[in-house]
């Protein structure tokens, strides 16, 4: 499966607002899981079997409380039985299927 997620703490007092610190507790704890993964600016990506993933979704939501009084998170999973290399597989097939619409624009 893969799953999709952000985690963030609300009220952390800062005047700018900025939650990186806390994000960063959660990204280590992704890193630190093994697991393939992608972080982005408004999400992290990971892939492995239900349990391993939501173990550390939760250990990454964890890390966050600290920071503030109250935690966000948003999370969207695709979950295909069978499939691995989905992290990069379904970018490679978007990829390949792009280029061939751009051949057939040519082409026209």
């Amino acid at each position: 499966m893969l799953v999709a997620f952000s985690v963030a703490p609300s009220g952390t007092g800062r005047a700018d607002g900025s939650v990186h610190d806390a994000v960063a507790a959660a990204v280590r704890v992704v890193r630190d899981s093994g697991l393939p993964h992608r972080t982005t600016s408004m999400f992290t990506e990971i892939e492995g079997e239900w349990d391993e993933v939501f173990d550390v979704v939760k250990r990454a939501t964890e890390a966050v409380a600290p920071f503030g009084p109250r935690v966000s998170l948003v999370l969207k999973a695709d979950i295909r039985p069978g499939w691995s290399g989905e992290l990069d597989g379904k970018i490679e097939r978007l990829e390949a299927a792009i280029d061939r619409h751009a051949d057939d624009a040519e082409l026209a």
